[in-house]
C-alpha cells in the first residue's frame, strides 16, 4: 500500500483510481489508530484536529517529491505545517510513508528528550518548519517558495493550515507577498473543520474565509477533505495553475470515531483507556499496540534529525577604508558594503547563491536602495508587513539562499520578537541589520528609540549580536555577517559617526589590517585610573570624555565593545585590576552592556566597583545630542561621573 502512495509524486495521473483511493483510506484508518495510540500513551496531545487533517497529510506528502532520502536536499518540494498541534497526524503520515519506524513514534511522542515533540519540529525527518504559534506557517512556506524561485529551482511548497488561524494578520501579510511575487509554486491547504479551542470558528471570530484569499490574489479551490480522490484532483489543479493557490478541505473534527466527531473538547484532550478501546474498535484497529507503545516509552530515546547551519558560499570582496576626514554614518557604510557584495555575486548569475535582501518600505532609510538598483532580481520589497517578513526571510534562509532583512530596530526586532524567536528555534540563517537603534533617532521620540535589543536577543540561544563602532568596522562586520553561519543581528544608529583613529595618529583604528573577530573587545585608548566599556557609536563619546579628564590629570582606559552578548573575560579582568569600571551605552542599563559587565564581574569573583551608565527611562523627542544630554549620556556627563567616582 505504501508504494502505491509513493508512486504519486508530482501527479502522474489525472485522477486517482479505485486502487489508489483504497490505499489512501486504509492508510488513513491505520494512521488514525496511531494518533490515538500515541496521544493516549503520552496522556497528552491534540487528537481531534489530527483526525480531521489525516487525508490532507497523506495526500500532500504523497504528491510531493519529499522522501526520506531527500530530506537534506535543497532543490525539492517542501511541506510546511502551520497548525503544528496536529503533529500526531503529520508524524503518523511520515511514519506510514517510511520516514521512520512507527513504533518508535508511538512510544516516544511528547516524551522528554524525544524528537517527536508536541508540536512539529525540524528534528523529525520530513518536517521542514517547526511551528506551534499559529499564523506563521504560510509566511514560512512563502519564504521557501521564494527561495526556490530565486534559485531557479523546480520545488513546490505545500502549506497545511487550520481554519482557526485564518483570522491572524500575518496570514494576510503572507498572502499578499506571495501574490506580489507571483509565487505559482506554493499551495496552501486549510483543514476546514469549523472548530477551535473555544468552540465553532463562526462564533469565535466570523470572517469570510475564502473571500479573504480571493481578494489577496489567490486561486481558491474546495474539496471533501476526507475523500483522497477529491483532495488529489483539487491539489493537481492548484499545482498546475499560474499563481498561488489554496484548497479548502471540508473536514470533521475527530473524524473516524463517532463520539469524537464534531466535538470541540477533543481539540486538545487525549482519550483515556476506556475511550481508547472504544475508538480503536470503531476504527477496526488493534488496541494491543498501546501496550507496545508503553513498553517502548520505557526504553532508550530515539535520535532525531540534526539540523545544521552552513556558512554561505559567497564573494565578500575587499573592505572599503574611510579616512579620518570622512563624514558618514554606520548605516551608509553598511549599504555601500552590501551593494558591493551584491554586485560581485550578481554578476555570476545562476552560478552564484542568490542574496535576497528584504525591505519593509524603508529602503532609503536603511540604505539598501543601492543594492536594489544594482541587484533588482534579488531585492524583495514586502511593504509595511514586518511580521510576515521576519518569517519569510527566516525560512528563505533555510531554502538555499542568503537572506538579509534590514529594518528599524523597533520594527525588525521589538515588534516581531516572537517571529525572531521561532527563527532561532528553526535554526535559520538570517542576517538582520537594524538601523535607528538606541537614542540616536532623537526627534522620532520614544516609540522609535530601540533601547531593548540586547535584552531581547540575550533571551534567545542562537542569535549573535554586533554593534559596530564606526563606519570602517561596520563595513568589515557586514562582510563577516554575510559569510558566517547562523542568525546574526547587526545594530546601528542613524547619525554620522567620526572615524576612529589610533591614538596620536590619523590611521583608522579599524583600517586595512583589521579583521573582525566575534567576541573581541578592542582597547581603544589605554589609561591608568579607571576603565570604561563603551558600546557601538558611544565609543567616540567615551574618547571625548577621556580628553576632558586629561585636563584633570586623570587617565581613562577606553574599551570598544561591538559584541555585547559575548564578552571577552580577559579584558574584564584587566580592567578590574586597574580600578573602577564604567559602562557607557544608549541602551536600557538593566538589560544591555552594563548588565553584562556586572554579571561578568560577579561570576569571575572580581572585586571592583562597576557603574553602568545607560538609558533609565524612555527618551525625549529632540535633536540627538540634546536627548543624550538629557539622559546623562553626553561625553561631559561621563567625564563628570568618572571624576566623582574617583574622588570617593
Amino acid at each position: 500500500m505504501r508504494d502505491t502512495l509513493l508512486a504519486l509524486a508530482h501527479f502522474p495521473k489525472d485522477k486517482l483510481d479505485k486502487v489508489d483511493t483504497e490505499a489512501f483510506l486504509i492508510a488513513a484508518k491505520k494512521c488514525r489508530g496511531w494518533v490515538l495510540t500515541m496521544t493516549t500513551a503520552a496522556n497528552s496531545g491534540h487528537p481531534g484536529g489530527s483526525m480531521s487533517s489525516m487525508e490532507m497529510y497523506l495526500v500532500t506528502y504523497a504528491v510531493s517529491n519529499l522522501r526520506r532520502e531527500r530530506v537534506e536536499e535543497t532543490d525539492r518540494d517542501y511541506v510546511v505545517i502551520s497548525h503544528g498541534h496536529t503533529a500526531p497526524a503529520a508524524y503518523s503520515a511520515l511514519a506510514y510513508l517510511g520516514f521512520f519506524d512507527p513504533l518508535e513514534l508511538l512510544g516516544n511522542f511528547r516524551r522528554t528528550g524525544s524528537p517527536f515533540q508536541g508540536h512539529v519540529e525540524r528534528s523529525v525527518p520530513g518536517i521542514d518548519w517547526g511551528s506551534g504559534n499559529l499564523g506563521q506557517g504560510l509566511a514560512a512556506g512563502v519564504g521557501y517558495a521564494l527561495a526556490q524561485k530565486k534559485r531557479r529551482g523546480e520545488g513546490h511548497v505545500f502549506v497545511l493550515m487550520g481554519d482557526g488561524e485564518q483570522t491572524k494578520g500575518q496570514v494576510s501579510e503572507a498572502r499578499r507577498i506571495a501574490a506580489k511575487e507571483g509565487l505559482d509554486n506554493v499551495t496552501a491547504l486549510v483543514d476546514f473543520n469549523h472548530i477551535q479551542i473555544s468552540g465553532f470558528v463562526e462564533d469565535v471570530m466570523p470572517v469570510q474565509y475564502k473571500r479573504l484569499w480571493e481578494i489577496d490574489g489567490w486561486q481558491v479551490y474546495e474539496c471533501d477533505g476526507h475523500d483522497p480522490s477529491d483532495i488529489y484532483s483539487a491539489l493537481r489543479k492548484a499545482y498546475e495553475d499560474d499563481g498561488p493557490s489554496v484548497v479548502f478541505c471540508n473536514t470533521v473534527m475527530g473524524k473516524g470515531v463517532s463520539f469524537m466527531e464534531g466535538i470541540p473538547d477533543y481539540h486538545g484532550k487525549a482519550l483515556n483507556k476506556e475511550q481508547y478501546l472504544r475508538a480503536m474498535e470503531e476504527l477496526g484497529e488493534d488496541p494491543s499496540i498501546l501496550e507496545e507503545a508503553l513498553r517502548v516509552r520505557r526504553g532508550p530515546l530515539p535520535e532525531g534529525r540534526r539540523v545544521s547551519v552552513s556558512a554561505p558560499s559567497i564573494q565578500t570582496g575587499h573592505p572599503f577604508t574611510y579616512s579620518r576626514e570622512t563624514k558618514t554614518d554606520n548605516r551608509s557604510a553598511f549599504g555601500k558594503a552590501l551593494a558591493n557584495i551584491g554586485e560581485l555575486n550578481y554578476k555570476e548569475g545562476s552560478s552564484s547563491t542568490p542574496i535576497l535582501v528584504f525591505d519593509c518600505d524603508l529602503a532609503s532609510s536603511v540604505k539598501v536602495d543601492e543594492f536594489a538598483n544594482k541587484c533588482p532580481e534579488w531585492f524583495v520589497e514586502t511593504g509595511i508587513q514586518e511580521h510576515a517578513t521576519a518569517t519569510v526571510s527566516g525560512a528563505a534562509s533555510c531554502g538555499g539562499v542568503i537572506a538579509l532583512w534590514a529594518d528599524f530596530g523597533v520594527f525588525g526586532l521589538t515588534e516581531v520578537y516572537n517571529q525572531q524567536r521561532l527563527n532561532d528555534i528553526n535554526k535559520t540563517n538570517l542576517k538582520l541589520f537594524l538601523t535607528h537603534v538606541g537614542l540616536d533617532v532623537g526627534e522620532d521620540g520614544m516609540t522609535h528609540q530601540c533601547i531593548d535589543y540586547c535584552g531581547l536577543l540575550r533571551n534567545l540561544f542562537g542569535w549573535k549580536l554586533t554593534v559596530p563602532i564606526d563606519p570602517n568596522q561596520t563595513d568589515r562586520i557586514t562582510r563577516w555577517a554575510l559569510s558566517e553561519a547562523g542568525n546574526i543581528c547587526v545594530a546601528m544608529g542613524r547619525s554620522k559617526v567620526p572615524i576612529l583613529t589610533r591614538e596620536g595618529e590619523d590611521t583608522p583604528f579599524y583600517g586595512e589590517n583589521y579583521v573582525f573577530r566575534y567576541g573581541a573587545i578592542d582597547l581603544i585608548r589605554d589609561g591608568r585610573h579607571a576603565s570604561v566599556f563603551a558600546m557601538g557609536h558611544m565609543v567616540y563619546r567615551a574618547v571625548q570624555a577621556r580628553e576632558l579628564l586629561e585636563k584633570h590629570g586623570l587617565s581613562l582606559r577606553v574599551y570598544g565593545v561591538s559584541c555585547p552578548l559575548s564578552i571577552d573575560e580577559k579584558a574584564i579582568e584587566e580592567a578590574a585590576e586597574l580600578g573602577p569600571i564604567f559602562t557607557f551605552e544608549d541602551h536600557h542599563a538593566g538589560t544591555g552592556l552594563g548588565r553584562e559587565i556586572v554579571s561578568k564581574v560577579q561570576s569571575l569573583g572580581l572585586r571592583c566597583r562597576v557603574k553602568p551608565l545607560g538609558v533609565w527611562r524612555y527618551g525625549d523627542s529632540g535633536p540627538f545630542d540634546e536627548v543624550f544630554e538629557a539622559m546623562g549620556l553626553s561625553s561631559k556627563a561621563l567625564a563628570e561621573c568618572v571624576l566623582k567616582e574617583l574622588e570617593k
